[in-house]
C-alpha cells in the first residue's frame, strides 16, 4: 500500500473529485480527514464508504475561506490523527459571468473558497509538517488556471492563483522536506460539469483529442501519485488531466 500508516487531509471531499481522491487515498492505506461546509447525509454517507476500506476516517464540518475555522479544524485533526502528511486543497465553487456583469460578491466569494481556502489550509497545516520534517501539499487546480476562460475570470484567477500558490511553497518549504504541487485537471465529468447546457458540452467534448470527459478518478490517480513516495523529487509542478486539450 502507497500510503499505509499516513494521513490525508482533503478539503471539500464529500462528492466529487474529492471524494474521489478520498477512496483512492483509503484504498493505499491512508487515514482519511475530509471537511465540507456541512456534513450532512451525504457527508456521512460518504465518511462511511471510506472507512468500509478498512481506514479511520472522520468528517469535520468547516467554513474554508474562514481563517479562524481553518486553524481548528487543523488542530482538531491532529489531534485527532496525531499526523498529518498530505493536504490537498480541492474546496472549490464557481460563480460564473462575462466581466462587465460580474458582481464583486461573486468574485470575492470564489477567490475565498478556492484560493483562500487553500491559503489558510497550508498556513496551518505547514508548521506540523515542518515539525514531522516532510509533507505532500496538491492544489486542486484546472487547466482554466493555465489559459483562462471567458466568462470565468474569478475562478481562472482563483485556479491560477493556486498553482502560483504551490509553486512559491514549493520553493520556500523544500528544504523542510515538503512538497508542493497543483493538479489541472481539464473536462471531468461531475455534478458540476452535469449541469452545463448540452451545446457547451459539446464544444468542450471537440477540443479535446480523446474525444472523452475525464473520470474523478482519473485525477485521483495522479493524486495518489504526488501524495506518494513515487513522486518524492516531484515538487513544484502543474500536471493537467484533461485528455490533450492544452498542450
Amino acid at each position: 500500500m502507497l500510503l499505509k500508516g499516513k494521513t490525508a487531509l482533503i478539503t471539500g471531499a464529500a462528492r466529487g473529485i474529492g471524494k474521489a481522491i478520498a477512496l483512492k487515498f483509503a484504498e493505499e492505506g491512508a487515514n482519511i480527514a475530509f471537511t465540507d461546509l456541512v456534513i450532512d447525509e451525504n457527508g456521512e454517507a460518504t465518511r462511511k464508504e471510506i472507512e468500509a476500506k478498512g481506514v479511520i476516517c472522520k468528517a469535520y464540518a468547516s467554513n474554508a475561506a474562514d481563517f479562524k475555522q481553518t486553524e481548528e479544524v487543523v488542530q482538531q485533526v491532529k489531534s485527532d490523527f496525531g499526523t498529518i502528511d498530505i493536504l490537498v486543497n480541492n474546496a472549490g465553487i464557481t460563480k460564473d459571468g462575462l466581466m462587465l456583469r460580474m458582481s464583486e460578491a461573486q468574485w470575492d466569494a470564489v477567490i475565498g473558497v478556492n484560493l483562500k481556502s487553500a491559503f489558510n489550509f497550508i498556513h496551518a497545516v505547514v508548521p506540523i509538517m515542518m515539525r514531522q520534517r516532510g509533507g505532500s501539499i496538491i492544489n486542486m487546480a484546472s487547466v482554466v488556471g493555465v489559459h483562462g476562460n471567458a466568462g470565468q475570470a474569478n475562478y481562472a484567477a482563483s485556479k491560477a492563483g493556486m498553482i502560483a500558490l504551490a509553486k512559491s511553497i514549493a520553493q520556500e518549504m523544500g528544504p523542510k522536506g515538503i512538497r508542493a504541487n497543483a493538479i489541472a485537471p481539464g473536462f471531468i465529468e461531475t455534478a458540476m460539469t452535469a449541469a452545463l447546457p448540452e451545446d457547451v458540452r459539446k464544444d468542450w467534448m471537440t477540443k479535446i483529442p480523446l474525444r472523452r470527459g475525464g473520470k474523478p478518478e482519473d485525477v485521483a490517480d495522479v493524486a495518489l501519485f504526488l501524495a506518494s513516495d513515487l513522486s518524492s523529487y516531484v515538487s513544484g509542478q502543474v500536471i493537467q488531466i484533461d485528455g490533450g486539450m492544452n498542450m
